[in-house]
Parts: structure tokens; sequence; C-alpha cells
């Protein structure tokens, strides 16, 4: 686990709202307070969806939805001349990510042997912070898997220019 304090908030909003910087992540849950508090689930619900439609998401073995197709909603709840008094987004890497990463970090890990990759972010008015952190289905001291996903995350947030210090 690794708790980076971003030093540039509206750069990171930009990112985060306007970019798709963050569009591969699953959105998990996210809590966002501004004149009112809205609370989004991000889990999928396959009987909403035609019969094909389904069928995808039951092949795609996913259970969130992406960034990607909530940001717009989020970003108008956002949007405006007031900085919202709190929010809290839990990112999970999806499950063919999770392969890759597993795959290019050369991990002997298996994709179901993971319940999650995760990033934490959350803003309290004045500060944003972003939590890494990890799920095993399984006990292990080995955090060769924690270190892999810190040092991914480091390097995506220095990759889109995301101005950080590490807590």
């Amino acid at each position: 686990m690794k708790a980076f304090t971003i030093l540039e908030i509206k750069y990171f909003m930009s990112q985060l709202l306007l970019k798709d910087t963050f569009d591969h992540f699953r959105l998990l849950e996210m809590t966002l307070t501004t004149n009112v508090t809205y609370t989004i689930d991000g889990q999928l619900h396959p009987d909403f969806y035609d019969a094909g439609e389904a069928e995808l998401l039951k092949a795609r073995d996913e259970s969130h939805i992406f960034w990607k197709e909530v940001r717009p909603f989020c970003l108008s709840l956002i949007k405006g001349k007031h900085t919202p008094l709190y929010f809290k987004i839990v990112f999970q890497l999806g499950k063919e990510e999770t392969r890759q990463f597993l795959t290019k970090n050369n991990l002997s890990l298996r994709a179901d042997d993971i319940f999650g990759l995760y990033l934490n972010c959350q803003f309290d008015g004045n500060h944003l912070t972003c939590v890494t952190g990890t799920s095993l289905r399984y006990f292990t001291l080995d955090k060769t898997v924690d270190y892999a996903w810190d040092d991914k995350i480091t390097r995506f947030f220095q990759t889109h220019n995301i101005i950080f210090e590490s807590v």
C-alpha cells in the first residue's frame, strides 16, 4: 500500500473528469458531497440489459462499470463554480488488465487469486489523497504484488504528469 498526496488538484480533476486517463479502471463505488451527497455503486445489473448485451457482460466476467461509462454523469454532478465538499472514489483494475499486469510483472499468481487491485481517491475539500491497495484470495507474506501495483500507479501518475508527494 502506498499513499500519494496530489499536489495539483485542479490538474488531477481535469485528468479524472475531462480526459480518458482513468477510463480503463472499473468504478467500485463513489461518494460525492456537493449541495447533497450522492452515492454511486458501480455494480452492473445484467437484468437491465437486453439478452445480447447481458451475454456480453457475462462473457467479460466483469461485475462493475468502467469509469468511462459513468464519467460524464460524474462530471455533470461536479462541474460548476463550487468545489465539492468531499468525494471518495474506489477504482479497481479490470480482470483482463489484471491478467496483463501479472504477466508483465512476471508474477506467479493467477488473476483468479486476486480479488482486486485498487486505487482509492479521497478529497476532503482541501486535500486529495490516493492510496493503492491489493486484495488476495489467500494470506501470504509475499508483498511482490503490492510492490508491483504501487510501482504501476507511481508510473501511471508520472506518465500522466500528475504531481504527487508520497506520504
